[in-house]
């Protein structure tokens, strides 16, 4: 009988690893045996049991899907949240940031984000945290040169699938633009990059960074009227963040080149009558 038993509970735990893979539920399969056996020693309910076996297979779900949606997002690597320096940034205000990169309700409006400053200030490094965040977040994301997406944007348009392309775009819930200010003022280029900021207008949000403020956006956009609609359709639901900083890189190489000054036990006394 015992013989008999053991050869049914082999059978059985074959089938049962059979059916698991065909029912998609890889972590459940892996771990079953080990929480089957604490569950015997522990005496562990059914309902226990399975809710243990459950936790497990959607907490490793959750983490291959922030995997592929990091894959995707082709973020720059290490900008994060806590690597940003907020002290340097003093108009920026670090609740407002940590608040934008939750996501959750402007991303449902379709509203966008635009970053404003001058080079090296920071702002490159700013969206692809908030853009991590975001992708941590659950939420799916794509970063891009906007110069090279314009770029593929073109070649779409040549070949006669400039809308398809535009809605393939859709699936990502924000797409981050990074430094708009060097799309070159040709029509071809600009009439793309207008056309996707319309597609995107209170559907799916667009985060942008630029050097230039809106005043000078004439020279992104040869026609007058596609600045101004641009304009219009990018501001008309958007959070607006203005780095007008020193730029990081410059600050670092000028601290570079003056080197560690001269130590405290070296310094000059200071007297009275000096």
């Amino acid at each position: 009988m015992k013989a008999l038993a053991r050869t049914t509970s082999a059978v059985d735990t074959a089938r049962l690893g059979i059916m698991l893979g065909e029912l998609r539920l890889p972590t459940i399969k892996t771990v079953w045996p080990r929480f089957a056996e604490q569950a015997d020693k522990e005496g562990w309910p059914a309902a226990r049991f399975l809710a243990a076996l459950a936790e497990h297979e959607l907490a490793e779900r959750d983490r291959r899907r922030i995997e592929r949606h990091l894959a995707e997002a082709r973020l720059p690597p290490g900008k994060t949240l806590d690597g940003f320096d907020f002290a340097a940034v003093p108009m920026l205000s670090k609740a407002q940031v940590m608040a934008v990169a939750a996501g959750d309700a402007w991303l449902a409006q379709g509203a966008n984000l635009l970053l404003f400053g001058p080079p090296g200030g920071g702002k490159s490094h700013l969206a692809a945290a908030i853009g991590l965040a975001l992708v941590e977040a659950g939420f799916k994301v794509l970063f891009t040169r906007t110069t090279d997406l314009v770029q593929k944007l073109q070649v779409a348009r040549r070949d006669l699938g400039l809308e398809a392309a535009i809605s393939r775009l859709d699936r990502f819930d924000l797409l981050i633009l990074d430094d708009l200010a060097y799309v070159t003022k040709d029509q071809a280029e600009t009439s793309v990059l207008f056309e996707l900021i319309s597609a995107r207008y209170e559907c799916r949000s667009l985060m942008i960074t630029a050097n230039q403020p809106f005043g000078e956006w004439g020279r992104i956009f040869p026609d007058p009227a596609m600045t101004l609609a641009a304009v219009d359709r990018l501001v008309h639901h958007a959070t607006i963040f203005e780095m007008n900083v020193e730029s990081y890189r410059r600050r670092t190489a000028l601290d570079r080149k003056r080197g560690p000054g001269r130590p405290p036990t070296r310094a000059t006394i200071k007297t009275a009558d000096a």
